[in-house]
């Protein structure tokens, strides 16, 4: 039996525990993994200079190696993360419909666990703590297989979670991590219909597509994030810089950073030059339109394809409009449907964009790096749905459920 059905099957048949499982067990069981992160801190750190090491030898790009970076910090931050899972209200048995029929039949309708996830995601070994967590807490099994370029810290986190797990009621092999990082195998988990409920992407725009074209599992899809803010002619110029400064540079390198900004030609005219000072101050490298150019010769210009990438690095684009409908018309053409944003003082504008933008989140006066499952108040997230089925936006522990009909009945026949 290969890796991949062996865990597969490890994972449903652990599943059927946890879906009995009560909150106080689950919630033991996170204290316990968010523990044994700070115990075995300094072997995480070893692990991880491992993929560093051997990334900077390959030649991955920094953005890239900067989100697979653990710090003490980062890893504080995971455990505080697994700690407000703890926190959260556990979602499973809550009533969602309750019917009394005629005939004295009792229905109700309850959130229930979703089963087995897996997830497949690229560098980003925070994830392999993020989905354990929400998987654990909403009784689901779930099946990890991470890239090549995090393989030794992804290795060691789930040993974290085993150990935590060992000392919990739980069943150990609730979590399981795929060791094997070859294509063969992700292609094998794509089919692996017979014990995974659902499968969840999370990386680039070309891991996502291949999951959504080859997959037999249902998927829910993860989107890219070429992210755009639009600064209104109303726009207050300190807020605006703020804002824009803030999108672009906080992290560059996660997809909720924008890719353009989209200008008002007035407000461009009257602010633009000190807008481009204050992204140049923190490194980013400029590219623009022709208005955009014509402000600032040393800008490099944009070719028509180039609308459409997502950098994730300190790049980012500068389009100049003429009104509101213009900036709707170019970001229905390119966004990813991640999180959109408007800069403005006019409460028309503001509506008129929010009502026409079609993302999983649309942002008024505020930059688009607070979408995030954390940041949203879900404690962590398993993933940004851009997608308009079962689940949108960031996706915490209400959406790694499914639910169920219990009818009970006094002998009703029909």
């Amino acid at each position: 039996m290969s890796e991949i059905r062996k865990k597969g099957k490890a994972a449903k048949d652990a599943s059927i525990a946890l879906n009995i499982a009560t909150t106080e067990q689950k919630n033991e069981a996170l204290q316990l993994i968010a523990e044994q992160l700070l115990l075995e801190q300094e072997q995480l750190l070893a692990e991880n200079k491992k993929d560093i090491d051997e990334g900077r030898d390959n030649g991955i790009e920094s953005a890239v190696l900067d989100r697979i970076l653990l710090t003490p910090e980062r890893i504080e931050a995971m455990a505080e993360g697994v700690r407000l899972v703890v926190d959260l209200k556990d979602p499973i048995g809550e009533t969602l419909e309750e019917i009394e029929k005629e005939n004295g039949l009792h229905i109700v309708r309850k959130r229930v666990p979703i089963g087995v996830i897996a997830m497949i995601y690229e560098a980003r070994p925070n994830v392999t703590i993020d989905a354990a967590s929400l998987a654990l807490k909403t009784g689901n099994a779930v099946v990890l297989r991470g890239s090549s370029s995090a393989k030794y810290s992804n290795l060691a986190l789930w040993r974290v979670i085993q150990r935590g797990l060992e000392k919990s009621s739980l069943p150990v092999d609730s979590v399981q991590l795929i060791e094997d990082t070859s294509r063969e195998t992700a292609k094998e988990l794509f089919t692996l219909t017979e014990y995974l409920d659902v499968l969840i992407p999370r990386g680039g725009a070309k891991l996502i597509e291949t999951v959504i074209r080859e997959s037999t599992v249902p998927v829910i899809e993860t989107g890219a994030g070429n992210c755009h803010l639009f600064i209104d002619e109303s726009a207050d110029e300190k807020m605006a810089i703020d804002i824009v400064v803030n999108a672009k540079t906080h992290r560059p390198s996660v997809c909720n950073a924008i890719e353009t900004v989209i200008i008002d030609e007035n407000w461009l005219k009257k602010h633009g030059a000190v807008l481009i000072e204050a992204l140049r101050e923190k490194h980013v490298h400029l590219l623009g339109d022709q208005a955009v150019q014509r402000l600032d010769a040393s800008i490099t210009g944009v070719e028509q394809d180039d609308w459409s990438s997502e950098f994730l690095d300190l790049t980012l684009r500068m389009k100049s409009v003429t009104n509101v409908e213009e900036a709707l018309e170019h970001i229905k053409r390119y966004s990813t449907k991640h999180s959109e944003g408007i800069i403005t003082q006019t409460d028309e504008h503001a509506e008129q964009f929010l009502n026409s933008v079609d993302a999983a989140a649309v942002y008024v006066n505020a930059s688009t790096r607070f979408t995030d499952g954390f940041e949203f108040g879900y404690g962590a997230e398993i993933g940004i749905s851009t997608q308009k089925l079962h689940a949108r936006g960031p996706m915490g522990l209400e959406a790694l459920t499914s639910s169920k009909f219990v009818i009970r009945g006094t002998g009703q026949i029909r």
